[in-house]
Order: structure tokens, then sequence, then C-alpha cells
């Protein structure tokens, strides 16, 4: 309402910030540390932050983001690895691969092999043959994921798990050249890569940005790539250099003039000194004065401000402020160059490949289910030597309600069996969370394969318990309505595993959804019919009654019991 003072205060993170990326140019992006190079990459790939003030517009050969998927057209590789530590290096690219689909590959091709016909040119077999593979759609194993492998030095570590913090893998700088490699394995044209050196060595990162300067330049890609400390040898493949400083633009343009600008307003780079550390210091204020050429004269701090606006009055500046004046003409633009498409691939193949992940999954966290399995035998032998049929009396109302409470547990004991889907599912969250940004796949191709893989294993325990307890404890002998109870409990499954990743979706950390699952089975437990009767229950809580899934397993084995044969002399009714 405006009578307290607000704490928030303004942050700007990026000012006035104006430039163009050229395609068939490798742009290295520098700046200190907290200087706004993550939030620049992520404003031109359309991935800010809703709640984020900004103003201005990024257009992509005259094109609006409004007007085509950046998610897909773009490849934005963060600085954190996020992926499922159970999966191998090979498997996480062939997968990533699979979903991203060819895009345009094919029908370049198509149109690559009908203008060759008409030269009466014969391509190389060799090159021939890699170009099919690549545009080769819905294959498990591509030719481009061998590749990649190769390109970023993970041959030696294909076949290893990736690892994560309780799951021993691969090393920090090979998780992170995975990062790396899972999208390069896409059909993406523009790459924005925020410090993929992180836990690199200096040739390693030598062969990346040298084999993706002879990508850009081959396949007139777009790509900027945003390193800390670049070793010469790598800072000199770049063509163009953006400099950051304090969420303003320095200087944008070739490499070349890059010097000669900075010498214009006062400070050299020393002989020895690489020219990338340099244009990192050359802004602060502990490290300028050391670059200060003119001796003779007094020196003063010169802003990242000033350095701006001298920029726009360099012939480098000039001529950027000349080309950003002219409107592109989005005829210009390739139909190929922009993708409209949501998806890479159709839902039958994105549906394919989520089942094929999870299955994968399923057998590596094979002990998690045959533990579960264990524990439901170990609970079977604890109920059936509780409720002995000897010492279980069905010629009474009290009997029936001992009948009631095995019935009871059971239902507890099933329940609780799918209490590992909250762990299970909170661990792969933040994986799920960023493909399904990058448009991997929609968010029900991700679930359902979750739901019917879990369908077997429901039958697999319902019948452990089943068959095990129920002509010990002494139900109804009549075989329908054995099976009937088998039925009544493999729904219960069904429904306490989406219970539960419902709660670990909606809860998003163990903290969180154990505290709020916890709440949730209080309500269930208290509310279900048989620790308080519908009757006992106050009219203002009913409808917790009625919305608790444990009411209606209940009130189903009650029924499917109590009309059996066994009980008719006691429930004529």
């Amino acid at each position: 309402m405006g009578i307290l003072s607000s704490r928030k205060k303004k942050l700007t993170i990026l000012n006035d910030v104006s430039g163009i990326i050229k395609p068939s140019r490798l742009t290295l992006l520098l700046g200190p540390p907290s200087s706004g190079k993550t939030t620049l990459l992520l404003a031109l790939a359309g991935k800010l932050d809703p709640a984020l003030k900004c103003s201005g517009k990024v257009t992509y050969n005259g094109h609006g983001l409004d007007e085509f998927v950046p998610q897909r057209t773009v490849a934005y590789i963060s600085q954190h690895d996020l992926h499922i530590g159970e999966m191998t290096v090979r498997e996480t690219l062939a997968f990533s691969a699979r979903c991203q689909g060819v895009g345009d590959r094919y029908e370049l091709l198509a149109e690559l092999s009908r203008r060759e016909k008409q030269a009466n040119i014969k391509p190389d077999p060799d090159m021939d043959v890699y170009m099919k593979a690549v545009a080769t759609d819905g294959q498990e194993a591509n030719v481009i994921t061998d590749y990649v492998l190769k390109v970023l030095g993970l041959e030696v570590c294909a076949d290893i798990m990736v690892g994560d913090e309780m799951l021993r893998g691969i090393s920090g700088g090979q998780r992170k050249r995975v990062t790396t490699g899972e999208m390069l394995v896409g059909p993406a044209k523009v790459l924005f890569m925020d410090e993929i050196s992180t836990g690199l060595d200096s040739s390693t990162t030598f062969q990346i940005v040298n084999s993706l300067k002879q990508t850009v330049h081959i396949l007139n890609g777009t790509a900027i790539i945003s390193l800390l400390q670049p070793a010469p040898e790598t800072y000199n493949l770049f063509d163009d250099i953006i400099l950051l400083s304090d969420g303003q633009i320095v200087y944008q343009g070739p490499r070349e003039h890059v010097l000669s600008f900075f010498e214009s307003m006062g400070f050299k780079c020393p002989e020895r000194k690489g020219v990338a550390d340099f244009l990192q210091e050359v802004t602060s204020r502990k490290d300028q004065q050391q670059y200060w050429v003119h001796k003779d004269q007094p020196y003063r701090f010169v802003t990242a401000n000033e350095f701006s606006e001298a920029f726009q009055s360099f012939h480098v500046g000039k001529e950027l402020r000349d080309e950003l004046g002219v409107p592109y003409e989005k005829t210009k633009s390739h139909p190929a160059a922009l993708t409209t498409k949501k998806y890479g691939v159709g839902r039958k193949e994105l549906l394919k490949a989520c089942i094929s992940r999870e299955y994968l999954l399923m057998k590596r966290n094979s002990f998690v289910y045959i533990f579960k399995f264990i524990q439901l035998a170990i609970m079977a032998f604890i109920t059936m030597t509780l409720f002995l049929r000897t010492e279980m009396r069905n010629d009474s109302i009290e009997g029936g309600g001992i009948y009631m409470g095995a019935l009871f547990f059971g239902l507890i004991a099933i329940m609780f069996n799918g209490m590992s889907e909250i762990s299970m599912t909170i661990a792969k969250l933040p994986v799920f969370f960023k493909q399904r940004d990058l448009l991997f796949f929609p968010s029900w191709a991700y679930a359902l394969p979750t739901c019917i893989l879990k369908i077997p294993i429901s039958f697999l325990e319902v019948s452990l318990w089943v068959f095990l307890t129920y002509y010990v404890i002494g139900f109804d002998p009549n075989v329908e309505r054995l099976f009937r109870q088998y039925l009544i409990l493999v729904l219960v499954t069904q429904m306490s595993s989406g219970l539960f990743r419902f709660i670990a979706a909606a809860g998003r950390n163990m903290v969180v959804a154990n505290t709020f699952g916890a709440f949730a089975l209080l309500i269930l437990f208290a509310l279900g019919g048989f620790v308080l009767s519908r009757d006992d229950i106050k009219k203002w809580w009913i409808w917790g009654y009625w919305i608790s899934s444990m009411m209606y397993g209940q009130n189903a084995l009650m029924v499917n019991e109590f009309l059996g044969n066994q009980w008719r002399r006691i429930l004529p009714g």
C-alpha cells in the first residue's frame, strides 16, 4: 500500500546494450565477474526471468523472439552441470540427439543432392555417407553423437556413468564437456556458451573452440562463447570481441582493433601480457593504473561509462552505429534459418525416447525395487503372524473389527511401499526442468512413461502381498474375492505412486516434500473412514472424507470381504 518503505533496491544489470552478432563469426564474450555476461546471453536466448524489468528488443534476421521458437533455434549452454547420474556419457548425448532431432538437415541434404545432379557433381563418398547419416531422423545411435564425443575428448569416458554427489562418475571437467556436448548434438544454428572452460585444461579448451570455429565458418553459424581467462592461443581463434564491464559494452568488434582502441584511451597491453587478461583488468579500478602509458600526465581512473562513450567515437563503434540504424530486411532471411516447430521430432518418437530412458533408469535402480520386494515380504510375514487364521474369529462383530484392522494394515503397507517415489522423483527434477525449458520434450512425455512402466511393478508387489497373506489371515475363501482384493490393491498402488510423485513435484526438495507429504498422509488417514467413521467427522471436514483416496480403497476392501459367504450369518443383510 506504500505505507512502509520497501527494502527493494533497483539494480541495473545491463545498461544501454546494443550490437550485432554476425554469422560465420566466432565471438568471445569477456568481462570480469558480475559484469552481466550470463544475463546478456540469457537475454539473447530469450530466457530472461520474467520478474526482471527490461526494455528494448532482440531480433534474429529482423524477426522478433515471438515470431519463431528461440529455444529450438538457439542452444544456450549453461555453466551449471545438470545430468542424470545413472546414465553414461554416450547415453546422455544420444538421448539429447534423439529428442532434438535433425532439424532441417534432411531438407537441406535433399536440396544439395538435387543441385549436385543438375551440375553433374559427384560428391566425395565419405562426406556423402556422413551427411546422410547425420540427416537421418529417429535413430537411437547417431553418427553426430560419436563425432561430438570425439571432438570434446569424451571417448575415453563414453561408457562411464556421469555420476552425482552419491554416485562416482566422471571428473568435473568431463562433466562440463558433457553439458556442452548435450547441445552440440542438436541442430541449433546459434550457440551461446556460458563459461564452458571451467574445469578444463587449456589444450582441451583450445580443441573445443577450434572445432566450433570450423563449424561456424563452414556451416555459416553464429556463436558467442563466454570465457573467464582464455589462453593466448585460444583467444587468437576468435573473430570478434565483446567486452563487458559494469553492465555496459566497452568494446564490440573485430579482434584486430581492440588494442588500438585502448591505446587511443592511453592504455597499452605489455608485450608479455595475454590480451584477454589485459582486457579484463584494464576496466578494473585496482589494475587499471599499471597499463597507463602517458607517464608525463597525471593518471585518472577511467570508468566503464567513459570507455563506452569513447567507443561510440571510435571508427569501429561508428560503423556499428551506422549498421544498427538500418533495419534488417526480413526477406533476406532463409526459410530454414529460424525454427517454427516447437519440438524436434514427433510425439511418438518423443514418447519412445522417454520410455527407453525410463526403462534404462529402472534397470540401473533395480536395487530399489528389489529392496521394496524384500521389505514387502517381511511385512507380509509379520502380518501373517499378527493376524493368524487360527486366532481370527469370524463369528462375531468383534472378530469383524479385527478383520477390518487386517485389511487396513494391508492397505497402509501397500501405500507406504510407494514412498520411495518422493526421493527418486526429486533427484530427477532439476534435469527435467532444464530439458523441458530447452523443449526437448513436453511434460506429458516425461510423466507418462513413469506411470506406464510402474504398472508391472505394481502387479508384482501386490501379488507378493495378496498371495502370501490372503488365505493365511483367513479372508473369504472365494477365489473371485481374492482377485477382487488383488485388483483393488493394484489400483491403490497406482494411486499411492501418483500421490507421492505429485508431492515430490509440488515440494521440489526433500524437506518441503517430506513435510507436506506427512501432512497430506495425516489428512488421508484421519479422514479415510477407518480412524474416524463418516458419522464422527465434523460437517466442515466432510469434504476431506470425500476427497480421501484411501477412503475409496478402504470401502472397496470392506465391501469385498464382508459381503462374502462366511459373514452372512453375522451380517444377514
